[in-house]
């Protein structure tokens, strides 16, 4: 389960004086689901992905970044230094090949989305786009990706 990964680097992020991002609210998660349904083709987020967000606003760990929320759908402006989800979004589909996935995260080698016309989670290599490795849901995908961050 990704929750015990996540506490797993939260400890170890304590280690040397640094902490996770604040959490988002329920209201920030409706205003994100707003705007990333009106804007990618993609019918809901996945639970999984909004109860991470609801545990820490992105992750930045040793070459994997979750994104999360983007600063201007935040309630309260903060300090703390987040990819946004829309942002980079953006960014990947700026590549018309690229514009059938939903990216949730990436790392130094990997992306970690869902093909939108498929309804399937995969790690893609980076840049190549080739398919790495497929999983079950949301939930498998960030587990596998946490453990990885975890084991390098």
């Amino acid at each position: 389960m990704w929750v015990n990964l996540l506490e797993e680097i939260r400890k170890t992020e304590a280690k040397y004086g640094d902490e996770l991002n604040s959490p988002v609210t329920d209201q920030e998660i409706r205003n994100f689901e707003e705007a990333v349904l009106g804007k990618f083709p993609v019918n809901e987020i996945p639970l999984e992905y909004k109860k991470f967000l609801q545990t820490v606003n992105e992750l930045d760990f040793n070459g994997l970044v979750i994104y999360g929320l983007d600063q201007e759908l935040l309630r309260e402006e903060n300090d703390e230094e987040v990819y946004g989800f829309i942002e980079t979004n953006e960014q990947w589909h700026e590549n018309d090949e690229q514009i059938k996935y939903l990216f949730f995260g990436d790392s130094d080698t990997a992306w970690y989305c869902l093909d939108v016309i498929e309804n399937e989670y995969l790690e893609l290599d980076k840049p190549s786009g080739t398919l790495m490795d497929k999983f079950n849901d949301f939930n498998a995908m960030l587990a596998d990706a946490l453990k990885v961050s975890l084991d390098n």
